[in-house]
């Protein structure tokens, strides 16, 4: 307070600075959150969630005080005009949702570091807030994924192919929900390059993407999630290295190795080769025996796979399956929108009549 007019001292140049870093990184904090709390709210229906992101929300309300907005500046600001490519498209919900992490996390780091030269209680509280919404990233961001993958019925696993790129297009058009890019022999640096181009390809038509057995690769791109074999690293550990936010799925070909692949914490599960194929040559089918077994034990979602096509899908259906992985019939198909459209039309159809069937209570 002035000693003479008895208003309050107006700040430093330098305080008025750091007023303004403050004003600008509560602001852009708490944004952040609403976005983040509007898809907990209207997208996951998740109550706790958006409870805990309103609470975080009217905590970052009460620091942000009238002498810190009295120093905004916003026709002053040069980084009003600042703007990046990234910042004008988002490809799909989590593309959101990452991008407002990521600001709501940087905004918490700028608070707590310039809240030190303010408010003690500021400081350390915005570095517990961040801590809280690292764990609610983790949570959010795989339950997003998580409630995708159990929507998804139709996943194309893809072989190796001159035009992959206009196929799986194709494919997503026709309804496909999940596409996983294997390919075990081309050099990285290629494999790299076009697992970022399917990736970004999937979540423009907000499909799921996932990559057969390597983690590094997943990671590197940002993929959804990696599909492991049996001889593939330990799901415990391919778990550690993608956190719970992204998706694990696991090839099983016996009653004991899907007992196993759900005890150790797959989020789904491949059930097959039903049929002799090509992509599998070292398998023997496991038949539609196997489909029936998992149709009636297995505790995550699961995809019947292994020389499914147009001829045999109904079988497959009877069998017990819902949801279907193909490979051939839509890669080496002359129409493959047309395709996947039979595919995601088929499964559809049971899954609708398989929940319109189940019992009440």
């Amino acid at each position: 307070m002035s000693e003479l007019t008895g208003l309050p001292a107006l700040p430093t140049r330098a305080d008025a600075a750091v007023y303004r870093i403050l004003d600008a990184n509560l602001d852009r904090a708490r944004e952040g959150l609403r976005v983040i709390e509007e898809w907990c709210r209207f997208g996951l229906n998740n109550s706790a969630q958006t409870e805990q992101l309103k609470h975080l929300r009217q905590t970052l309300a009460q620091w942000h005080t009238p002498e810190l907005r009295l120093c905004r500046d916003t026709p002053g600001d040069p980084g009003t005009t600042l703007t990046h490519p990234q910042e004008a498209e988002r490809t799909s919900i989590t593309a959101v949702l990452q991008a407002n992490f990521c600001r709501v996390q940087e905004a918490l780091r700028a608070l707590e570091e310039y809240g030190k030269l303010y408010r003690d209680d500021l400081a350390a509280g915005a570095k517990a807030m961040r801590y809280q919404v690292y764990a609610l990233e983790s949570e959010i961001l795989g339950a997003h994924r998580l409630q995708r993958l159990r929507q998804g019925l139709t996943y194309l696993v893809t072989s190796p192919n001159d035009r992959l790129l206009p196929i799986v297009e194709a494919a997503l058009q026709g309804g496909i929900s999940l596409v996983q890019y294997r390919d075990k022999d081309t050099d990285d640096h290629l494999r790299l390059d076009l697992a970022q181009r399917l990736k970004d390809l999937c979540h423009r038509y907000g499909a799921l993407f996932l990559i057969n057995d390597r983690v590094d690769l997943a990671l590197a791109v940002e993929a959804d999630g990696v599909h492991l074999g049996q001889t593939d690293l330990p799901i415990a550990t391919a778990r550690q290295l993608l956190s719970s936010q992204r998706i694990i799925g696991r090839s099983t070909t016996n009653p004991d190795e899907m007992q196993r692949a759900i005890a150790e914490g797959a989020d789904y599960i491949g059930v097959g080769p039903v049929y002799s194929t090509p992509t599998k040559p070292d398998k023997a089918a496991a038949g539609l025996d196997y489909v029936r077994y998992a149709a009636e034990h297995a505790t995550v979602p699961w995809y019947a796979i292994g020389g499914i096509n147009t001829e045999n899908l109904s079988d497959v259906l009877q069998a017990g399956a819902e949801r279907v992985a193909i490979v051939r019939a839509i890669i080496e198909a002359e129409n493959p929108t047309l395709i996947a459209q039979y595919f995601a039309a088929q499964t559809n159809h049971r899954h609708s009549f398989h929940a319109v069937a189940a019992p009440v209570g």
